[in-house]
């Protein structure tokens, strides 16, 4: 599919992360506006409230973008979402005769403030990039990367905390927990010193389901995609992880991009299935082509220095697409909520050069890397900013999530009462 022109001039040009054939959902606000529903289209944002308070848009018998997230949009269905989106067209698309209405109802993105698109309901993170579960294994078990027998037949996962989604440009505090250093018999309450992030893709749901659903019925209840960023504190993970899983160390803090990619806007972009090391269950073969061609990369900058790209990969190397995901979430009976919250999993790449964490960028901190002149990482370091990217590439156009970026603040001190003798 080739660009779709609009009338909105900085839509048309190739860098953009926001042409006519996205446009993705977000909350924005400015000190005239208050909290409103916005479309980015170029580098404006489209006020989707004052186009239904105006009488422009009205999906509903009530009006449904009155609240500051896109829950009640979701809760419509997939029929009011491709409305929705054949009404932005007709309002955006060049030589539209509201042009001039509507013209008026754009706001600067650089004068707006981003913040969390939707109510999150309950957030699940995956373990689906193939190359991330090897490197992981060849790290700890120190051979071969030999993945668990479970691992090649279902997508394997956590239930994560839903109050720790936070939007890009938030700070991350470095978070306080239990390790326990090398040599030591006892653990000790220390500030995470191994703080990573971690590429992910994020599938927002937008309809419910309670019990078993299908891989095409899962694929149909996602609304959109948002960049994820899986925080975690990798000294707390060694040392509570077994045998549960993650719980403090991926507790404090889980960044999404401010913008939510709806699923139409990715149709031209699927592709097929990976290679399966031995055929799925019923439940979770693909029905069609599930999976998507974006290409991500993740940016590191110190503060005081420029940015530097430090790895790049893209999101076919997933094993397992976000419908599967649910759908194995829900074989169980687990009811499936609007503004449910998947994690696609760490998604790296076969080289060095597109890994999606410092685990594996500076193979467990034994082999720091350059992301300054003179300036290295084991680790994130207070001050440091993590920026994820991702983009899938169309004729003279690509679709963008905007930026999904966090800074790296110093721990908050220690209260009296938890300090040991």
């Amino acid at each position: 599919m080739p660009l779709m022109r609009s009338w909105v001039e900085s839509a048309n040009t190739p860098e953009t992360d926001f042409p006519l054939n996205n446009l993705p959902c977000g909350v924005f606000s400015t000190p005239a506006t208050g909290l409103r529903c916005g479309v980015a289209i170029g580098d404006q944002i489209l006020d989707v409230t004052a186009l239904e308070a105006a009488g422009l848009l009205k999906l509903a018998e009530s009006p449904i973008f009155d609240a500051p997230f896109w829950n009640p949009l979701m809760e419509l269905g997939p029929a009011a979402w491709a409305r929705f989106r054949i009404l932005l067209l007709g309002f955006l698309t060049e030589g539209a005769p509201v042009q001039a209405q509507v013209s008026e109802m754009l706001v600067p993105q650089s004068a707006a403030r981003m913040h969390l698109p939707f109510i999150v309901g309950e957030l699940t993170d995956f373990y689906s990039g193939r190359y991330h579960a090897e490197n992981v294994s060849r790290m700890f078990k120190g051979k071969t990367p030999m993945l668990t027998p479970n691992w090649a037949q279902m997508p394997l996962a956590y239930n994560g905390r839903a109050s720790s989604v936070i939007v890009s440009g938030t700070g991350i505090r470095r978070p306080v927990g239990q390790i326990k250093p090398s040599g030591q018999d006892r653990s000790i309450l220390s500030p995470t010193r191994r703080f990573d992030f971690e590429l992910e893709l994020g599938a927002v749901i937008g309809q419910p389901a309670e019990g078993p659903i299908s891989v095409a019925q899962a694929d149909e209840m996602i609304f959109g995609y948002v960049l994820l960023n899986d925080w975690s504190a990798r000294d707390f993970q060694a040392w509570e992880a077994n045998p549960m899983g993650p719980f403090t160390a991926k507790a404090s803090a889980t960044t999404i991009s401010p913008w939510i990619v709806m699923k139409a806007a990715l149709e031209n972009f699927r592709r097929p299935a990976p290679e399966r090391h031995q055929p799925l269950l019923a439940y979770l073969r693909e029905p069609g082509p599930i999976f998507y061609d974006i290409d991500l990369e993740v940016a590191l900058q110190a503060e005081g220095y420029p940015e530097k790209v430090v790895s790049r990969t893209n999101s076919r190397h997933l094993y397992y697409a976000s419908a599967q995901q649910l759908a194995h979430q829900a074989i169980s009976g687990a009811p499936t909520s609007v503004g449910d919250l998947i994690g696609s999993g760490t998604i790296s790449g076969p080289d060095a050069g597109s890994y999606g964490s410092m685990l594996e960028l500076s193979q467990g901190g034994k082999e720091p890397f350059e992301i300054a002149p003179g300036v290295t990482r084991g680790f994130l370091e207070d001050g440091d900013s993590v920026i994820l990217r991702g983009h899938a590439r169309g004729e003279g156009f690509r679709i963008g999530f905007g930026e999904c970026r966090g800074k790296m603040l110093p721990s908050a001190p220690l209260p009296d009462w938890a300090r040991d003798a």
